[in-house]
């Protein structure tokens, strides 16, 4: 089985509140991890402006990752 970690991202506080990118967002990912036969382990949300430089939810999904990961 595969692993999927998710990082799901809004950009305004509207779309944020509203849930509904972010239901979007969540179904494809769920779409694709059972195409794969793969589970959603983790999931990050995050209501940022993708220009920031510093977005925590990223980079705790990263560390997540690289944590996980099987190593060689």
């Amino acid at each position: 089985m595969v692993c999927f970690i998710s990082c799901l991202r809004v950009s305004a506080d509207k779309q944020g509140r509203s849930g509904l990118r972010l239901e979007a967002q969540r179904a494809a990912v769920a779409t694709h991890a059972a195409a794969t036969n793969g589970a959603i382990v983790a999931e990050f949300v995050e209501v940022e402006s993708g220009r920031k430089t510093e977005r925590a939810q990223l980079g705790a999904a990263l560390v997540a990752c690289r944590r996980d990961a099987p190593s060689s």
